[in-house]
């Protein structure tokens, strides 16, 4: 969706408009809150007593992040751990900008000082009683999610793991029937559950200001083409050669022999294979780079689209998908004479491209009836790596007016124009009446001004000066339920919500797998039948290899 600087400024002023009017009677009360902005908008409160203890498992890429938005009002880190060591120390200093700053410029010398440091999780979970440890945050590679989290939850810990939730739906139940059993929370980083933005405009799909959503556009687009370009592609060491025997010598190798470069790193790197290998990875590569292969991630629906399928279902009610079919295919990287040389001999495993199509039920859908059971919401989903042309996010299409949600931190509405309907477009600017009485759902309209009501510059103001991807948030209300010992139906991305979005990215993944359509069965997204995804598609393929399974009885 290609607009200029000023038709984007409409558009924003245009949804603080309709979230003005829509939500005005919350926003009068809000002013009034003396707690945060996520405890404002998601209704729970600034924390009673201590802030929980928790250890952070994995300090990769998206657990610096985490630490950085973590809130010390909330919780209290008390331990870090993670196989390599470098990236320990990269928790405490920080990669030297904003995102991750380091625990010690984040929270001060002397605290960061407090925080223990172990080299396992095992570790970490070993030293609970003396760690006083009550939860743990798991930033670790995919494949790892389950295993760590059944390790934690036996121990009695509370759990918030990265998303996707676990590498199969198999581990998904069993994660949710052991924190049953153990009686403790399961949470799910899908943060979009925690945005301000996509609570406003969920509102306003609520409220009908829409129309009839029959199409949802999301994509996430990157382009990789350029040398060096890929940042799912990392080097196995960056760290110089005193480091790296330094590492070394405090793991018990012997270094005195070790004078050549290539000796060295070759020295650190058969120490990590070991590691890895320990942890069930195949080597150390597989380690560092786990989002290329099989075996250790998802590809691009898991590690991307999952957040834009958990945007989709929030739009449409939470409501799971009825269908899937997509094509997905390693058609750039690998290819001699395709994009530069250092792409020819790449091994990844992973598809580079996927192109996906959803049918979610409409508001009227009954498959028992004819007509209504054609009444369905189509979301598709693209990934790439050649192109970045558009931003990522996702375009909600209604019958009375288009909102985008543009890389999760700007919303922008339009109005439609239609017969008997003044205005519309990405130049118009939008007011929002209610034509039909009070009862009545409110109903766009087009105005000429040049500049926001007072209602939509409180709505605007309402949200903070830099838009909240939910990071904090999640964590926040995390320790909030931890402390008052809330049911896991508290949690707004709980495990059985987080199981329908890995549900969806998996099965997708199976669709462009065997390039056929699948039909969503109920008991795939409950949590207490032993059926799955993974085995009835594969013991179907294997049954019916020309096709004709739509349905799994």
């Amino acid at each position: 969706m290609k607009l200029t600087p000023e038709q984007i400024q409409i558009g924003k002023d245009n949804f603080h408009e309709a979230v003005g009017y829509t939500r005005r009677d919350f926003f009068k009360g809000a002013a009034a809150a003396t707690t945060g902005l996520g405890a404002m908008y998601f209704g729970y409160e600034n924390l009673e007593g201590e802030p929980v203890r928790v250890g952070f498992i994995g300090t990769g890429d998206e657990g610096n992040i985490l630490l950085n938005e973590h809130p010390p009002e909330y919780m209290n880190i008390v331990a870090v751990a993670d196989l390599r060591e470098p990236n320990l120390e990269r928790a405490f200093q920080g990669d030297g900008n904003d995102v991750r700053q380091g625990l010690i410029r984040k929270l001060g010398e002397e605290k960061a000082k407090t925080i223990k440091r172990f080299k396992t999780h095992k570790d970490l979970i070993a030293a609970k009683d003396e760690l006083g440890l009550e939860a743990v945050v798991i930033a670790v590679p995919l494949s790892q999610h389950a295993p760590i989290a059944m390790d934690a939850l036996d121990a009695g810990l509370h759990v918030l793991t990265e998303k996707l939730m676990a590498h199969n739906i198999t581990e998904c139940k069993n994660m949710i029937r052991k924190a049953t059993e153990k009686k403790r929370l399961l949470a799910v980083g899908h943060q979009r559950h925690y945005s301000v933005l996509y609570d406003n405009a969920n509102e306003l799909v609520k409220t009908g200001v829409l129309g009839d959503i029959k199409y949802i556009r999301a994509q996430w687009h990157r382009n990789n083409s350029f040398p060096l370009s890929d940042s799912w592609r990392k080097p196995l060491i960056k760290e110089d050669n005193d480091t790296l025997k330094s590492i070394l010598a405090e793991n018990g190798v012997d270094v005195s022999g070790l004078k050549k470069t290539e000796d060295i790193r070759a020295k650190y790197v058969e120490m990590m294979d070991e590691k890895a290998k320990e942890f069930g990875y195949e080597d150390f590569d597989q380690l560092v780079n786990w989002r290329l292969f099989n075996e250790t991630g998802g590809g691009l629906m898991a590690e991307l689209g999952s957040h834009q399928m958990d945007a989709a279902s929030i739009f449409l009610g939470k409501v799971h998908p009825l269908a899937v079919s997509g094509f997905g295919g390693k058609n750039f990287y690998g290819i001699p004479g395709v994009g530069p040389k250092d792409k020819w001999d790449d091994d990844r495993e992973i598809d580079d491209q996927i192109f996906v199509t959803f049918e979610f039920p409409g508001k009227t859908y009954d498959p028992s009836d004819d007509a209504h059971s054609r009444d369905k919401c189509v979301v598709t989903y693209s990934s790439i790596n050649t192109n970045k042309s558009e931003p990522y996010g996702e375009l909600v299409y209604g019958t009375r007016g288009t909102l985008w949600m543009k890389t999760e931190k700007e919303a922008l509405l339009y109005k439609e124009e239609g017969r008997g309907s003044t205005g519309g477009g990405p130049d118009q600017r939008l007011w929002v009446v209610n034509t039909e009485g009070a009862s009545a759902a409110p109903v766009l309209d087009a105005y000429e001004t040049t500049a926001p009501s007072a209602a939509a510059t409180e709505a605007s103001s309402s949200m903070g000066e830099k838009i909240s991807r939910g990071y904090t948030e999640e964590m926040e209300h995390f320790c909030y339920c931890i402390r008052n010992n809330s049911p896991m139906e508290e949690l707004r991305c709980n495990g059985v919500v987080a199981m329908a979005d890995a549900i969806m990215a998996l099965t997708a993944n199976l669709a462009m797998k065997h390039n056929r359509r699948i039909e969503f069965k109920d008991k795939w997204f409950d949590p207490n039948s032993e059926a799955v995804p993974e085995e009835d598609i594969e013991k179907l393929v294997k049954q019916f290899p020309q096709g004709g399974w739509d349905d799994l009885t």
